[in-house]
């Protein structure tokens, strides 16, 4: 879909992307967080890079209505699935930059490694303005490079990226940051070393499978969010 910025994890690799879903954050850190700044009960929630819709069904016990954005087709088809027994979602094949939804219609906004890099997402953010209620709460998660081991070997992956300059972006754009810690708890190790090799390049992942043992991972984010 024109605008859209490939994903090079679940575009590729769906089926082994939910096992990442599966073990992100079994303590529900992110969730908690979120809940404490402005919570989904009764609220019209927008979900921005839904992907297959993993996060769809969870939103959906709160809020009033869910609307998932996804800009791969087979994704979004796949959200759709999930959720076709769930009569307040709605799930749009789009992209951030056209969001199909009126003005002033979204109470909670929600972002998970959709936002990477900051610079280059101002037309999405002109869009959530645009969409967002009064009062209204965006959240943006992300990967906190400067901790963490997986901060450690996303470093190692793009050593040209910035942290101190995407922070300066999203402060400037409005946001505020809760830094958290979560982790990756996986249930075999053959589901790690799948999601390690989709997430990193073959001589990194395969240096990273052998020189860390286990079934759990240290990971910071950042919970960047703004009311509007």
């Amino acid at each position: 879909m024109p605008g859209a910025v490939p994903s090079p994890n679940i575009w590729n690799s769906p089926r082994v992307y939910e096992l990442e879903n599966n073990a992100v954050d079994p303590d529900q850190v992110i969730d908690a967080a979120m809940r404490g700044i402005r919570t989904m009960e009764d609220a019209h929630v927008l979900d921005i890079g839904c992907g297959t819709g993993y996060h769809l069904p969870r939103f959906a016990v709160r809020a009033r209505r869910v609307t998932g954005v996804e800009p791969h087709t087979e994704l979004a088809a796949a959200a759709r699935s999930r959720a076709d027994r769930l009569a307040n979602i709605t799930v749009y094949n789009a992209v951030a930059q056209r969001l199909p939804l009126p003005d002033a219609s979204v109470e909670v906004a929600h972002a998970r490694w959709a936002y990477f890099f900051g610079r280059g997402c101002e037309p999405g953010l002109a869009e959530l303005r645009r969409v967002m209620r009064r009062g209204g709460v965006a959240f943006v998660i992300d990967n906190d490079a400067t901790r963490s081991t997986f901060g450690g070997w996303f470093r190692r992956f793009l050593p040209g990226y910035d942290p101190h300059g995407i922070e300066r972006f999203w402060s400037a754009q409005g946001f505020q940051r809760e830094p958290l810690t979560m982790r990756w708890l996986f249930e075999r190790r053959a589901d790690f070393e799948a999601v390690v090799r989709i997430e990193f390049p073959p001589d990194l992942a395969e240096e990273i499978i052998a020189s860390h043992p286990g079934l759990e991972v240290d990971y910071a984010v950042n919970l960047w969010w703004r009311e509007y």
